[in-house]
């Protein structure tokens, strides 16, 4: 048995989940409404304030998608009831953001801005303190594309290993290198 797979979901007050015939989970919270299509093989059952999903084999493709499911409900469960965020630093001499609704004005030290659209289920903000480096917070209650725009931010200019330069996560450590200079 799959040790994520069999974990029950708590469900907390104000959340419902509900399944459609098509196998598509709808989860309601306080902040708002997300869905996943689930593989038809996949149940969900749903008793009181818990939920447990279950397989109907143990083959291989079964129990993978067995704790795969049993996450992506449980983050459901998380994102619409608080939610989550991503913090990205602009690391390097002259790098700044700007927000203006849902685009963010990026200067990376290319010869220009760079503006990225933002989805319209993401919030972000965009921080600059004298002596620290500029930041950006990305907020909403879907964990996949919170993660996949935080990534694509990172992606128009990776921390590189020399002087560390570029847009990297706040938690994110960038291993360094020593320069041609140090080897003489």
């Amino acid at each position: 048995m799959s040790r994520i797979g069999k974990r029950v979901i708590s469900v907390p007050k104000g959340v419902t989940i509900t399944v459609t015939p098509a196998n598509e989970v709808v989860v309601k919270g306080p902040k708002g409404e997300l869905r996943q299509q689930m593989d038809r093989d996949i149940k969900l059952n749903i008793e009181g304030d818990q939920v447990v999903v279950e397989r109907p084999t143990d083959q291989i493709r079964h129990r993978a998608l067995h704790g795969l499911y049993r996450s992506l409900v449980a983050n459901m469960v998380v994102g619409v009831t608080e939610g989550f965020k991503k913090d990205l630093e602009l690391v390097g001499v002259g790098y700044r953001a700007a927000v203006t609704g849902q685009q963010i004005d990026l200067a990376l030290g290319f010869s220009h801005n760079i503006i990225f659209d933002l989805p319209k289920e993401i919030k972000a903000s965009a921080t600059a303190e004298k002596g620290k480096n500029p930041t950006i917070s990305l907020e909403s209650i879907d964990k996949q594309l919170l993660g996949q725009v935080a990534a694509k931010l990172r992606s128009l200019r990776k921390p590189e290993p020399y002087k560390g330069k570029g847009v990297r996560y706040m938690d994110e450590v960038v291993r360094r290198k020593a320069g041609k200079s140090a080897g003489k």
